[in-house]
């Protein structure tokens, strides 16, 4: 028989993965340099503060008008289109928000196709300024609002018919029941999915280079390796952590304020039929933000690495993808089996205190890459000196290796794998544990035997989900990879530094043509209608 306490013996370890570099980062706080601090806040805080407010503020309110909009036109309005742009507005999540930056830079800047066009046909001599605040925060709304669309989608869909009949037979119009009952009803989704979006911001790294707009993730890169200053990269680390616990914390006050009432399913709101004008608004708005989002920079990309292909294109592409696929691969499998281990940890002892640690656990993926990339690598460098000390060796062990790479990815997307594999454990009723009892079938004989087979699709969902994300995944992967260890995330970034854009467009297409798994994955299981 398996002793009760065993499930600690992998929860622990695994959480801690976790919960060491968070740990790492937040004690340089504890123990500030007075010299370093005088510099930070006299020549860098000023601006990374400044700049993080404004990036936030403009990519809240954009996602939150995007999102809140398109999801209640396609969830509670009937035009011409709706059923296609009821998936097609999830597209955008297949396209890293730095490959959507460096399209719109591309096709915007003086030299660029769109801006050139503007000048020749149209007479335009200065288009819109996209190496801006503006130009960044738009780009970012843009790819980041489908986080608040499907939340608030979900919310507007769960409020049922009477919500809305019980509103009119008040003397409530459509239009004033939106604003004073389904809005406020939808609140928790539309914040669920509007944290998620400024956890992304805060964590981007690739779209805030590419636009040369500091905030605290290029600043951490910029101390690291242009002024070879750990401490200061692990200084302004532990300020960005402060920044997401607030935002955490912030949410769940506001939302512990108000109680909302869930209605149930049985019955779903008619739709509102548009017509005449309100159908042609209702369609070239959501026409407009998917053309914005998708269409145009991937119809770009396309037209680039195609351009790109026979000029650019030879064995050093094949590195790249190789060494993508191998660190997806290998970190997709690893996040996946230590996820498993600690939800089926939880199922085993599902006490409260074992439910918090795997909390921890999967804590990752609100915090920034770069947090997380110097959170791992200043133990390893511990490590690497201690074993240099006291086995009296040449060189570093660990440091440059790609165990440092696989530490933050499972660090980092650990929630990622966690999420499919809990909501397939909880599927399974405790019958088929109680039936399996009887049968002999205890512990975790009873994972390998009964559950992993009907956990299929849980697996296969969280493998591919982990898989592209870490294909995406940029500041984590230039920060800690081997030396020469290029991947196709890399290989954008460095192309889009030197202002290439048709050489970066041949990755990205890469990039975002794995991104649409994911996404059609979402697509399948997002929507429970059977009318769509």
């Amino acid at each position: 028989m398996i002793p009760v306490l065993s499930p600690w013996l992998l929860a622990l370890p695994i959480a801690l993965i976790t919960v060491l570099p968070v740990a790492v980062v937040a004690a340089h706080l504890l123990h500030p340099d007075p010299a370093l601090w005088a510099h930070l806040s006299e020549h860098v805080l000023p601006e990374l503060l400044v700049n993080t407010a404004w990036l936030l503020a403009g990519v809240g309110a954009g996602v939150t008008l995007l999102g809140v909009s398109l999801a209640w036109l396609t969830a509670a309005c009937e035009f011409p289109g709706r059923r296609f742009f009821t998936w097609a507005l999830l597209l955008p999540l297949a396209l890293p928000a730095y490959v959507t930056g460096f399209v719109w830079l591309g096709l915007l800047d003086f030299t660029g196709p769109l801006a050139t066009w503007l000048r020749e046909v149209w007479g335009i001599q200065t288009p819109p300024p996209i190496r801006s605040r503006a130009g960044v925060i738009v780009v970012m709304a843009l790819a980041l609002y489908p986080y608040v669309y499907l939340t608030a989608r979900a919310a507007f869909l769960g409020q049922g018919r009477r919500l809305m009949e019980a509103a009119q037979s008040l003397g409530q119009s459509r239009w004033s029941g939106f604003w004073r009952v389904a809005l406020p009803m939808a609140r928790p989704g539309i914040v669920a999915g509007l944290l998620l979006a400024l956890m992304e911001t805060l964590a981007d790294f690739g779209t805030v280079s590419v636009f040369n707009y500091n905030t605290f993730t290029t600043a951490i890169y910029k101390a690291w390796f242009s002024l070879f200053s750990l401490p200061a990269a692990a200084q302004l680390a532990s300020i960005l952590i402060g920044f997401v616990f607030l935002a955490a914390v912030l949410e769940s006050a506001m939302r512990a304020r108000r109680s909302y009432a869930a209605s149930t399913r049985t019955a779903q709101a008619a739709r509102i039929r548009l017509g005449g004008w309100r159908a042609g608004l209702a369609l070239g708005w959501t026409g407009a933000v998917f053309l914005l989002a998708f269409v145009i920079p991937m119809g770009q990309i396309g037209l680039w690495a195609a351009a790109a292909f026979e000029q650019d294109f030879d064995a050093r592409y094949l590195d790249f993808a190789w060494h993508s696929l191998l660190l997806s691969g290998l970190g997709a499998l690893l996040v996946t089996a230590l996820a498993l281990a600690l939800a089926y940890s939880q199922r085993l002892h599902p006490t409260p205190a074992l439910r918090a640690t795997v909390r921890l656990g999967a804590l990752g993926y609100a915090l920034p890459g770069a947090v997380l990339a110097v959170g791992v690598f200043i133990p390893v460098a511990w490590a690497d000196n201690w074993l240099i000390d006291a086995f009296h060796l040449d060189g570093q062990v660990l440091a440059g290796t790609l165990l440092v790479m696989l530490l933050a990815y499972c660090a980092r997307f650990m929630a990622v794998g966690f999420g499919p594999l809990e909501s397939g454990l909880a599927r399974i009723t405790r019958s088929v544990d109680e039936a399996a009892r009887i049968l002999g079938v205890t512990g975790w004989r009873r994972l390998t035997r009964v559950h992993l087979p009907m956990l299929r699709v849980s697996l296969f969902t969280a493998l591919a989900l982990t898989f592209v994300d870490i294909m995406k995944e940029l500041p984590i992967t230039l920060m800690t990879r081997p030396f020469g260890w290029d991947t196709l995330a890399v290989r954008v970034f460095e192309m889009t530094a030197e202002g290439e854009w048709e050489r970066a467009a041949l990755p990205a297409a890469a990039i975002a043509l794995a991104g649409l798994l994911p996404v059609y994955l979402l697509i399948r299981h997002s929507d429970r209608e059977k009318t769509l």
